[in-house]
């Protein structure tokens, strides 16, 4: 059942509204009032959601979610600090490579692909290195699809009195999250993931008083998350020129997520969509790559079948002439692929994507996607 238009079985960007997609049909003035109130109340929103509304400040910044990461990680750690990057996928490894750019002193705890970073090694990291003054981590790792268990690291953090900064790209608006309780300095996240906006700008929910601390620390004017901040402060103004259309379809995405529930509604709809998918994918032989307490409602890897007439480029276009993209894998170890259960997707979709897989499948002469046994990784902790 081809479409003129296919779902995105991604982590972002992602399938959108038809009203979120007409909410860009209007030009707006960067300078103009309406536009002021449209980001202020942007910001206000977002807040709210993660309930930081004393605490808290929300800075937008122009450009993907990595431009967010990158200001967060350069504006927050001084040039005089050491940071503990918790690692297991490609996000976690490109903070690393941000701090590497920056000249921040850094170490790394590498879990791999399969595992999250226990807390207890965190706390024992910290509790043998009093220098490190900044962990950063990623919630939703989709590299793996691997959800970290970050209420956990936080309290290890905030007990030994550092600070945290976490990626939370692909799970803020979808997972919960309460800045009254999570102890950390920032919270990064984008337009285009579970807000169901598309992309174009990132943002950044910061402890006011660590960002009014970190004046000076940023290497770059663009990515000055202070100025930013001050700048919006004085005028009500992004410094320079912003996303006007991505703005107004993010406000739109903003109420459509009010509208399902908030976080708790987006996240059960999204959770059906795995278990389905999940359930799915396994009556036909497949096997996740993480164990079941690790699998994310937002994106879930899968082996790749053991057959040997198993290429992933033309399971992928068989699949995407049915209507249906999915993504390659990005794992360092086993051959694998993703599919993804967050944006505008529904039963209809999670169904319509197995019977495209079922038919990929069919259509290259394998009887199921059983994996390699010696792929299959039961490490745990």
């Amino acid at each position: 059942m081809p479409l003129t238009e296919p779902y995105l079985l991604t982590p972002g960007p992602l399938t959108t509204s038809l009203t979120v997609k007409q909410a860009m049909l209007r030009d707006w003035g960067s300078w103009d009032s309406d536009f002021n109130h449209l980001t202020a109340d942007i910001c206000r929103r977002l807040l709210q959601v993660a309930h930081g509304e004393d605490q808290f400040v929300c800075v937008p910044l122009q450009g993907s979610g990595t431009y967010a990461v990158e200001a967060t990680l350069a504006t927050l750690i001084p040039f005089t600090a050491k940071a503990l990057v918790l690692m297991n996928g490609a996000y976690g490894q490109r903070m690393a490579k941000i701090l590497q750019y920056l000249g921040r002193s850094f170490v790394t705890l590498d879990m791999g692909d399969y595992l999250p970073p226990p807390p207890d090694r965190v706390d024992a990291l910290l509790a043998a290195d009093p220098a490190i003054t900044h962990v950063a981590v990623v919630h939703c790792e989709t590299s793996s699809g691997i959800l970290n268990p970050v209420e956990a690291i936080a309290q290890v953090v905030a007990t030994h009195g550092r600070r945290l900064i976490i990626d939370a790209m692909s799970a803020f608006g979808a997972l919960p999250t309460d800045l009254r309780e999570l102890p950390c300095d920032a919270l990064v996240a984008s337009a285009n993931k579970c807000f169901e906006g598309v992309p174009g700008f990132g943002f950044a929910l910061i402890r006011r008083e660590a960002l009014v601390a970190s004046a000076g620390n940023a290497h770059s004017l663009s990515l000055d998350l202070y100025d930013q901040w001050a700048a919006m402060e004085r005028s009500g103004q992004w410094r320079f020129t912003p996303p006007t259309h991505v703005v107004a379809a993010f406000a739109q995405a903003l109420t459509e997520h009010e509208a399902e529930g908030g976080a708790v509604g987006r996240l059960a709809r999204y959770t059906a969509n795995r278990d389905r998918l999940v359930a799915g994918m396994r009556a036909m032989g497949f096997h996740t790559l993480l164990a079941d307490r690790w699998l994310s409602p937002i994106i879930v890897t899968f082996h790749s079948p053991a057959d040997p007439r198993f290429d992933f480029a033309a399971f992928y276009r068989l699949i995407r002439e049915q209507g249906f993209i999915i993504y390659p894998g990005k794992l360092t170890v086993v051959d694998s692929f993703r599919i993804g259960c967050i944006g505008q997707l529904f039963a209809a979709q999670m169904d319509g994507v197995l019977a495209a897989v079922r038919t990929a499948l069919d259509a290259l002469g394998i009887a199921d996607g059983s994996p390699r046994p010696e792929d299959l990784n039961t490490a745990e902790f």
